[in-house]
């Protein structure tokens, strides 16, 4: 070995595998545990548990071992939230890093990732792409739809893989909500989630909106977010849920109307009386209420002298006359 070289080679890969670790301990100790601020707290935590971040797939791809916390007994993977915080952060500090925030492009092929992908868009000041990606929007510079992006933003690099290719041609770095059996292939940061649920992808797009504009500074680390912002409004609803509850909720309105109008006929009217007087009152009142009539002569008798104009007169015979 000495004349090999063996022990300076030996102490040289020591070294080095030393230097690493000290790298990676600092590194990870100044994602989170720099500031308290910047620790997971125990809120998250149980929003991450309730939407289902840390269920992963029952396959695991090899680079993503490392995130995977343990397998259960039926083979779904367990993904570690720690690793899942951490990363989280990352991402976070690389978006800030952006000078011009529409130079980060955030797209999503998934059809329940849309409303996620367009609500970070909003609030953090990026290009949200939602929907189908057309092919050469990265290369082609010819097309309409051409964009330079510094920096992207993935849900699911498996249904991304266009707008990935195309990153890793122009050299833009790649952000993706990966689960345990994604491909890291031209991906430069991994968030290890669960990309496969509603809640859980919503979930993780609201978060990170929250860390960007967090170091940004447009919101405070001492006012929690959801006050104001709730995780619900980056969750993915059904159409035709959405209109079932129009529905019933039209109904009920129809409803309530409904009732609220024979109430008010039921009501007793301000110039109405609230007794309806019997048929014999009625009459009583009605002949005690008629006036004094004179007496009338017989219309048979014979009228006054000095006759009045419509007085029986003498019948003429008009034929002796002629």
């Amino acid at each position: 070995c000495t004349m090999s070289g063996g022990p300076f080679l030996l102490t040289f890969q020591l070294a080095s595998e030393l230097r690493v670790y000290r790298c990676s301990k600092n590194l990870y100790c100044t994602m989170s545990g720099g500031s308290d601020v910047l620790k997971l707290s125990e809120s998250d935590v149980s929003k991450m548990l309730a939407a289902g971040v840390h269920i992963g797939s029952k396959n695991c791809d090899f680079q993503m071992g490392q995130y995977v916390f343990k397998k259960k007994v039926d083979g779904t993977n367990i993904l570690n939230l720690k690793h899942t915080w951490e990363k989280l952060l990352l991402a976070a500090r690389v978006i800030v890093a952006i000078e011009n925030p529409t130079d980060v492009a955030v797209i999503t092929g998934k059809s329940f990732a849309q409303r996620a992908v367009l609500k970070f868009a909003h609030f953090t000041g990026s290009t949200a792409v939602a929907g189908r990606f057309t092919p050469g929007a990265f290369t082609n510079q010819i097309q309409k739809a051409f964009k330079e992006p510094r920096l992207l933003v993935v849900s699911d690099p498996r249904v991304d893989h266009q707008a990935v290719t195309e990153s890793s041609y122009v050299g833009v770095p790649t952000i993706a909500f990966c689960n345990a059996d994604t491909s890291l292939r031209h991906i430069d940061i991994a968030i290890p989630c669960n990309n496969k649920s509603v809640h859980s992808v919503g979930l993780m797009w609201w978060m990170l909106a929250r860390e960007v504009l967090r170091m940004r500074g447009t919101i405070g680390h001492e006012t929690p977010w959801e006050h104001t912002v709730m995780p619900d409004l980056f969750f993915y609803r059904d159409p035709e849920e959405v209109e079932r509850e129009e529905q019933q909720a039209r109904e009920a309105a129809k409803n309530a109307s409904a009732v609220v109008t024979t109430a008010t006929a039921a009501t007793d009217d301000w110039g109405v009386s609230a007794v309806e007087p019997t048929p014999a009152a009625a009459a009583a009142g009605a002949v005690t209420a008629a006036p004094a009539v004179p007496a009338v002569d017989d219309w048979s008798a014979a009228p006054a002298a000095g006759g009045d104009w419509g007085a029986t007169q003498g019948t003429t015979d008009w034929a002796a006359e002629s």
